[in-house]
Protein backbone atom coordinates (compact mmCIF):
# COMPACT_ATOMS: atom_id res chain seq x y z
CA UNK A 1 0.00 0.00 0.00
CA UNK A 2 1.49 3.60 -0.64
CA UNK A 3 0.22 6.96 -0.96
CA UNK A 4 2.29 9.03 -2.68
CA UNK A 5 2.53 12.02 -6.30
CA UNK A 6 3.03 10.97 -9.51
CA UNK A 7 6.62 12.13 -11.10
CA UNK A 8 5.23 12.46 -14.50
CA UNK A 9 2.47 11.92 -16.58
CA UNK A 10 1.86 8.15 -17.22
CA UNK A 11 3.32 6.18 -20.00
CA UNK A 12 0.47 4.13 -21.59
CA UNK A 13 1.08 1.78 -24.34
CA UNK A 14 -0.85 -1.10 -26.16
CA UNK A 15 0.05 -4.02 -26.12
CA UNK A 16 -0.89 -7.04 -28.49
CA UNK A 17 -5.00 -7.61 -28.38
CA UNK A 18 -5.07 -3.61 -27.44
CA UNK A 19 -4.57 -4.55 -23.46
CA UNK A 20 -3.34 -1.53 -21.80
CA UNK A 21 -0.47 -0.85 -19.69
CA UNK A 22 0.48 1.91 -17.86
CA UNK A 23 3.62 3.00 -16.37
CA UNK A 24 4.99 6.04 -13.68
CA UNK A 25 6.78 6.90 -10.83
CA UNK A 26 5.53 7.28 -7.87
CA UNK A 27 7.04 9.63 -4.96
CA UNK A 28 6.07 8.82 -0.97
CA UNK A 29 7.50 10.85 1.13
CA UNK A 30 8.32 9.90 5.63
CA UNK A 31 8.92 12.59 7.71
CA UNK A 32 9.86 12.03 11.20
CA UNK A 33 12.17 14.06 13.53
CA UNK A 34 15.76 13.42 14.19
CA UNK A 35 17.74 13.08 17.63
CA UNK A 36 17.67 16.55 17.70
CA UNK A 37 13.87 17.31 17.26
CA UNK A 38 14.64 18.68 13.65
CA UNK A 39 12.12 17.80 10.89
CA UNK A 40 13.50 15.09 8.18
CA UNK A 41 11.89 14.14 4.87
CA UNK A 42 12.94 11.65 3.37
CA UNK A 43 11.26 10.52 -0.25
CA UNK A 44 11.49 7.09 -2.09
CA UNK A 45 11.00 6.38 -5.91
CA UNK A 46 8.84 3.52 -6.88
CA UNK A 47 8.22 2.59 -10.53
CA UNK A 48 4.37 1.87 -10.83
CA UNK A 49 3.13 -0.46 -13.81
CA UNK A 50 -0.92 -0.84 -14.00
CA UNK A 51 -2.90 -2.91 -16.90
CA UNK A 52 -6.13 -3.09 -18.65
CA UNK A 53 -8.86 -1.04 -17.40
CA UNK A 54 -6.48 0.48 -14.53
CA UNK A 55 -4.06 1.68 -17.03
CA UNK A 56 -7.18 3.26 -18.93
CA UNK A 57 -7.93 5.22 -15.81
CA UNK A 58 -4.55 6.85 -15.36
CA UNK A 59 -4.42 7.71 -18.82
CA UNK A 60 -7.72 9.50 -18.79
CA UNK A 61 -7.32 10.73 -15.01
CA UNK A 62 -3.84 10.90 -14.07
CA UNK A 63 -1.21 13.64 -14.00
CA UNK A 64 2.09 14.85 -13.07
CA UNK A 65 1.35 15.61 -9.04
CA UNK A 66 -1.82 13.31 -8.95
CA UNK A 67 -1.75 12.09 -5.58
CA UNK A 68 -2.80 8.67 -5.82
CA UNK A 69 -3.43 5.49 -3.46
CA UNK A 70 -1.87 2.88 -4.68
CA UNK A 71 -2.40 -1.11 -3.82
CA UNK A 72 -0.42 -3.82 -5.09
CA UNK A 73 2.40 -6.01 -5.32
CA UNK A 74 5.75 -6.18 -6.07
CA UNK A 75 7.57 -7.66 -9.42
CA UNK A 76 11.32 -7.69 -9.72
CA UNK A 77 12.50 -8.37 -13.35
CA UNK A 78 15.83 -9.26 -14.63
CA UNK A 79 17.34 -9.10 -17.87
CA UNK A 80 20.55 -9.21 -19.66
CA UNK A 81 21.85 -5.37 -20.92
CA UNK A 82 23.32 -4.71 -24.96
CA UNK A 83 27.10 -5.53 -23.02
CA UNK A 84 25.44 -8.92 -21.17
CA UNK A 85 25.64 -7.29 -17.78
CA UNK A 86 22.91 -8.48 -15.63
CA UNK A 87 19.75 -5.73 -14.79
CA UNK A 88 16.88 -5.96 -12.01
CA UNK A 89 14.14 -3.62 -11.88
CA UNK A 90 11.48 -3.97 -9.06
CA UNK A 91 7.92 -2.42 -10.20
CA UNK A 92 4.74 -2.32 -7.98
CA UNK A 93 1.97 -4.10 -9.87
CA UNK A 94 -1.17 -2.04 -8.96
CA UNK A 95 -4.27 -4.36 -8.66
CA UNK A 96 -5.87 -0.89 -6.80
CA UNK A 97 -5.84 2.52 -7.16
CA UNK A 98 -8.03 5.03 -5.65
CA UNK A 99 -6.99 9.30 -6.97
CA UNK A 100 -7.14 11.38 -3.73
CA UNK A 101 -6.60 14.76 -5.64
CA UNK A 102 -9.92 16.94 -5.20
CA UNK A 103 -12.30 17.33 -7.45
CA UNK A 104 -12.10 20.85 -8.22
CA UNK A 105 -8.33 19.58 -9.29
CA UNK A 106 -9.79 17.14 -11.73
CA UNK A 107 -11.73 19.95 -13.44
CA UNK A 108 -8.31 22.57 -13.51
CA UNK A 109 -6.95 19.97 -15.54
CA UNK A 110 -9.41 19.77 -18.37
CA UNK A 111 -11.16 16.92 -17.27
CA UNK A 112 -14.77 16.38 -16.09
CA UNK A 113 -16.70 13.54 -14.33
CA UNK A 114 -16.29 12.27 -11.49
CA UNK A 115 -12.90 10.47 -10.04
CA UNK A 116 -13.53 6.83 -9.11
CA UNK A 117 -11.01 4.17 -7.69
CA UNK A 118 -11.12 1.39 -9.85
CA UNK A 119 -9.58 -2.53 -8.87
CA UNK A 120 -7.96 -4.96 -10.73
CA UNK A 121 -11.65 -6.34 -11.80
CA UNK A 122 -12.58 -3.46 -13.33
CA UNK A 123 -14.91 -2.26 -10.40
CA UNK A 124 -15.40 0.74 -9.38
CA UNK A 125 -13.76 1.76 -5.76
CA UNK A 126 -16.12 5.46 -5.02
CA UNK A 127 -14.61 8.42 -4.44
CA UNK A 128 -12.41 8.76 -1.15
CA UNK A 129 -14.69 11.45 0.06
CA UNK A 130 -18.28 9.49 -0.28
CA UNK A 131 -19.54 7.00 2.87
CA UNK A 132 -18.14 3.82 3.08
CA UNK A 133 -19.36 0.90 4.46
CA UNK A 134 -15.96 0.43 6.70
Amino acid sequence: MLIGNLGKDPDVQHLEGNIAVAKFPLATTETFKDRNGKLVSQTEWHTVVLWRGLAELAQKYLHKSSLVYIEGRLRTRSWDDKDGNRKFATEVVGDNLIMLDKRSDAGASGESGGMEGMGGNDMPMGDPGENLPF
